[in-house]
């Protein structure tokens, strides 16, 4: 049945009815086959083509219900019109899942589950409507979903960070210097912020955030965004530390300093500890 699904929205096809009808008809019974191929022709769907109409086509069959509740839990919960014209959170999902161009697994997920937490944290307040902790609770129920559907570990971790950092790009033009330099350096960040463009191109367009953060990628050299340390463990043992957990705070605020600019040179790394650290080792 999902891959009747699947066929239809790769393909372009239209499920011929009496097919249709009988997939309405037995769609409760879909989880009687494995969950491992549930998960493949699902993944299938969203990094193939057609991933809007493969959703779309999982809901009108009722399979989507049966399979990824969560999902359908989407429709009818509305969003701020100044934010999300666009409609509830189910026509946002599917409008990211519209722009999907040969996705990665990840992204294709992350853009599935970026607001899965929605129809939980919704709340009113006035005329305004708020969804307070979706990313947290959100990042939750992906790994949940994506351990149901038996992807790997690797996938539901990377799509666990993709759906809790999904607006932290937003905070990126107030961040301390070293603070962005983190962010940016961040192993996943690329198909992060390919999340956020997307993201914002299915609601109000404002491509802000994104711009702010490209540019500032851009502007960054590699060796500014990941330096080589000014100071090592041995380097503290030379200077008559004792090896302990005060190494990692006193290299973290170095490092800290470091990107921020404060500190340049390993001299200048040195004299910092001995006057902040001296005598704590």
């Amino acid at each position: 049945m999902v891959r009747a699904v699947r066929f239809a929205a790769n393909l372009g096809f239209t499920i011929e009815e009496q097919t249709f009808r009988a997939i309405r008809e037995l769609a409760p019974t879909v989880t009687d086959i494995s969950w491992e191929r549930i998960g493949e022709e699902i993944t299938r769907i969203l990094t193939e083509g057609g991933a809007r109409k493969g959703f779309e086509l999982l809901d009108s069959t009722g399979l989507l219900k049966v399979l990824l509740p969560e999902i359908e839990a989407m429709k009818g919960v509305e969003q701020s019109p100044d934010y999300h014209p666009e409609g509830d959170v189910f026509q946002h999902t599917m409008l990211l899942l519209d722009q999907l161009q040969s996705p990665t697994e990840t992204l294709a997920y992350g853009c599935l589950l970026h607001d899965v937490a929605k129809p939980l944290c919704v709340r009113r307040d006035g005329d305004r409507l708020t969804f307070y902790g979706h990313t947290e609770q959100g990042a939750e129920i992906a790994e949940e979903i994506l351990k149901r559907l038996k992807r790997s570990r690797a996938t539901w971790e990377r799509v666990v960070y993709l759906v809790r950092n999904h607006l932290r790009h937003t905070q990126a033009p107030m961040m301390r210097l070293s603070t962005l330099k983190r962010f940016l350096g961040e192993e996943n960040i690329d198909e992060l912020l390919e999340l956020t463009r997307i993201d914002a191109l299915a609601a109000n367009g404002d491509l802000q955030y994104y711009d702010f953060c490209k540019q500032r990628q851009a502007e960054l050299s590699v060796e500014e965004i990941h330096p080589e340390p000014l100071l090592r463990g041995r380097d503290l043992i030379a200077m008559g530390f004792t090896p302990g957990p005060i190494f990692q705070e006193i290299l973290k605020q170095v490092e800290e300093a470091q990107l921020g600019g404060e500190l340049v040179t390993r001299e200048e790394a040195m004299t910092w500890v001995g006057k902040n650290f001296g005598g704590r080792g």
